[in-house]
């Protein structure tokens, strides 16, 4: 179980984060975040459910826009643009 931030093409990258347990996957999403422009997307997949819930409402106070939700036999996948 080792989080992976990786660049997939230009402007969208992925953040791992899947065997982690709150508050380490919001935590490494703040800080995936604070990396990428304005307007890049980090997709971030996570398998704890309750990370679903933290990871919104920082998405919500900081302003980043989810774009995409998808859950998909226990793996949560979301496509968050940052603000």
């Amino acid at each position: 179980m080792a989080m992976t931030f990786a660049k997939k093409k230009e402007g969208i990258y992925e953040l791992d984060v899947t065997g982690y347990v709150c508050p380490h996957p919001q935590i490494y999403t703040k800080k995936a975040l604070e990396k990428l422009g304005e307007g890049d997307v980090l997709e971030v997949v996570f398998d704890n459910p309750s990370s679903s819930e933290s990871v919104s409402a920082m998405c919500d106070s900081s302003g980043n826009e989810i774009i995409e939700k998808i859950a998909e036999g226990g793996r949560f996948t979301f496509r968050i643009r940052k603000a």
